[in-house]
């Protein structure tokens, strides 16, 4: 057998590429949409991937399934659990739980797991000419290492409401099934450590049946269902606002893409026209550097490997957008941004091109903690904190008001504009994004502190919790 985790780690999101040496068959379980590495992956191995499946209709990222069936000719094996309102909307051979898909000597068995959604299943893989007892199960959002599939995403990201009571009631119920599987099995999760689709994802590949009994908090209430229930839903992460599209461009009939695009460098007129035709910068530079010089109105989204979550956060699908980034950067960023849907790249400008456009640039004033400190108290100055709900009450700066910076453009009417606003994060990245925010939308008197929390409090500075 031929196994290769492929891990994403700007979402954090795993797929599996999975052969029979003998004949040559593969299968690709819940595929990025830059497919390309899959194919290599078959060429480098000589394989021929004739198959390609999911887990489930997934909300964090667009799958690649389709495009990869596209280019390779392999079937779609596509759950057809959870009823009428979740199926997909195009043709695949339908799942059902205890159904057996054969991969050349290899075999996976569908077990029906729902609770994060509906129609969520798992895969148990038997390497038959090494044993008849499966060695492998493949659960998609529905075990993590240390963690399990939150079920409340589609109330609060696609509005469905209801839902994720139920849905915890599924996620135990599954649980129960999953806990009578062998110890040895091991398990491969489609998250690790930072993604949005639980609350405290291990940051190890892989684990064992075995290890997740012992560990997983989740397997603590075998005999409570009320508080298996009330530890799932409670304190789980803000679901990107994206998500909402990604549900959906995963169930229909969409356009596909099964190159990465290539986009063009600007010159320097072309970005000015642009730019006045009020396309929307995305400046990827560090926020040392943003700092010191930045288009007015243009946004910075700091280019590390949670670029592609803000910029999810942050972006509609309509809109056309301009890149502030290097040339040997600009690959990557629109792989990011494909898997999720953001295909509307206009092209990008490099950081040096920033300051010989002609258009005055703005500056972003930082201050210290001794300068915070001084102002805690004054009633000319709101301090806003943009970190995460869990993370604010956990403890934060006195007199802070807590939004959110993933819905700091939908709450602006929660800054005070006629005084001075302090922004500041955990440690400064998220506290430049929303300076940027800031100063898009007009508010003028911004100052960012961009220092730690850590930093805050070995300073003694108080600190409040909720």
């Amino acid at each position: 057998m031929f196994f290769q985790h492929v891990y994403d780690k700007s979402l954090a999101q795993g797929s599996y590429f999975i052969g029979c040496q003998a004949t040559g068959e593969s299968i690709v379980i819940d595929a990025q949409r830059d497919i390309d590495v899959y194919l290599k992956l078959a060429k480098e191995n000589n394989m021929r991937i004739t198959h390609i499946a999911e887990t489930h209709i997934h909300a964090d990222f667009l799958a690649g399934s389709r495009e990869l069936a596209f280019v390779t000719g392999a079937e779609l094996y596509l759950t057809d659990e959870g009823g009428e309102d979740w199926k997909y909307e195009f043709p695949h051979t339908g799942l059902r739980d205890k159904d057996v898909i054969k991969v050349g000597n290899l075999s996976l068995a569908v077990m029906h797991t729902p609770g994060h959604t509906p129609e969520s299943i798992s895969f148990l893989l038997t390497d038959h000419p090494a044993s008849d007892e499966p060695t492998m199960v493949f659960t998609g959002d529905f075990v993590f290492v240390g963690d399990i599939g939150r079920p409340d995403l589609l109330e609060k990201a696609a509005g469905m409401k209801g839902s994720q009571q139920k849905g915890a009631e599924q996620m135990y119920h599954s649980i129960q099934k999953f806990a009578q599987l062998p110890d040895h099995i091991q398990v491969w999760p489609g998250h690790g450590a930072g993604s949005a689709c639980g609350k405290a994802l291990g940051a190890v590949p892989s684990s064992t049946v075995g290890y997740e009994k012992l560990s997983n908090w989740a397997f603590k209430y075998e005999n409570d269902k009320e508080g298996f229930i009330d530890y799932l839903l409670s304190d789980q992460p803000e679901p990107p606002k994206y998500f909402a599209m990604m549900k959906k461009l995963n169930k229909i009939d969409r356009p596909l893409l099964v190159e990465v695009p290539k986009h063009p460098q600007l010159s320097n007129e072309d970005a000015i026209q642009a730019y006045e035709r009020n396309l929307k910068i995305i400046d990827t530079r560090s926020k040392e550097e943003y700092g010191k010089g930045f288009l007015p109105k243009s946004l910075q989204v700091v280019g590390n490997d949670s670029f592609s979550t803000w910029m999810g956060w942050f972006m509609n699908y309509q809109e056309q957008i301009i890149l502030v980034s290097e040339e040997d950067q600009i690959e990557d960023f629109t792989r990011k941004l494909m898997r999720i849907g953001l295909d509307n790249i206009y092209g990008y400008i490099k950081p040096e091109q920033v300051s010989e456009l002609g258009i005055p640039l703005s500056q972003r004033e930082d201050i210290d903690d001794g300068e915070v400190a001084a102002k805690v108290n004054d009633p000319n100055v709101q301090i806003v904190d943009v970190r995460s709900d869990n993370e604010f009450k956990k403890g934060h700066i006195h007199n802070a008001d807590h939004v959110f910076l993933g819905t700091l453009t939908e709450n602006l009417d929660k800054i005070d504009k006629n005084k001075e606003v302090i922004v500041h994060c955990q440690s400064g990245v998220r506290a430049a994004m929303a300076h940027s925010i800031l100063s898009r939308h007009g508010v003028q008197d911004i100052k960012t502190y961009l220092g730690s929390m850590n930093d805050w409090i070995k300073k003694g500075h108080e600190v409040v919790k909720n």
